[in-house]
């Protein structure tokens, strides 16, 4: 394997890491504020439910007593650095709910 090839497939590998971050980030702000993150999550994308990988991440959270607070801001901006707008849509909508029942 050439030298390129090395640098890209590790670029690819750390792309595949980061954005697994930002699934179990979302993951937890769901379970954080009690909602499902595959529901959430189907709702912005209901066409990728046999998608393994996400589905695996969806489920690598801890109870909210475990888990450090996630701001609806900082989940907001990580899915836009991974231009996550379908996503963004869903927890901007399930935000605006939240905030009405207050």
């Amino acid at each position: 394997m050439n030298r390129a090839n090395e640098i890209s497939e590790r670029v690819i590998s750390n792309y595949q890491k980061d954005e697994g971050m930002m699934i179990i980030i979302y993951a937890q702000w769901c379970v954080n504020n009690g909602l499902d993150p595959k529901a959430v999550y189907l709702n912005a994308y209901p066409g990728q439910a046999n998608n393994e990988y996400v589905m695996h991440m969806l489920e690598q959270t801890v109870t909210h007593e475990e888990a450090e607070p996630i701001s609806n801001e900082m989940l907001l901006q990580v899915l836009s650095l991974f231009g996550n707008e379908d996503l963004a849509y869903a927890v901007s909508k399930e935000i605006e709910m939240m905030e009405a029942k207050e």
